[in-house]
């Protein structure tokens, strides 16, 4: 769910983990493969569920690496713990439909733009931002959609 300019880029996991200083071990593989086989969002406990031979812990340190080396994105969800899902585009922001939770990614000049005009009305310097859009998704407004 892309629209304006978008640059793809290809998130390695491991080659994010290891430059922040981490070894490779069978846990974190384990947690990276499932991340990367992924189809959709994710939370940390359907991880936790999905992989019962690796620990909890290394789960959660595992998801936050990834979320401070910018190859995950965390979503926070209404009413509920966070989701995350594979960066696939440089600097982007969200679409999460309300029903079924789909996570979209996309990238629009205009946004930055206003961003950029806004830096000059607030009192102090923009450090960064984020946006999240809830809608409700085509799969689900059509009823094809069995998550919603």
């Amino acid at each position: 769910m892309t629209s304006g300019t978008s640059n793809t880029i290809e998130i390695d996991l491991f080659t994010a983990l290891e430059d922040k200083g981490l070894r490779k071990t069978s846990a974190r593989s384990a947690v990276l493969t499932r991340i990367e086989s992924a189809n959709d969002a994710f939370t940390a406990e359907q991880l936790c569920r999905d992989l019962p031979e690796v620990g909890r812990a290394t789960v959660y340190r595992t998801i936050r690496h990834l979320v401070d080396a910018g190859a995950l994105c965390k979503l926070p969800i209404l009413d509920g713990a966070p989701m995350y899902s594979i960066a696939r585009i440089e600097h982007h922001h969200h679409t999460i439909c309300s029903k079924c939770g789909a996570i979209g990614e996309f990238r629009h000049s205009t946004v930055e733009r206003v961003m950029r005009s806004l830096g000059k009305e607030i009192d102090g310097e923009i450090v960064g931002h984020r946006m999240e859009i809830f809608i409700i998704c085509k799969r689900c407004l059509s009823g094809t959609n069995d998550g919603g």
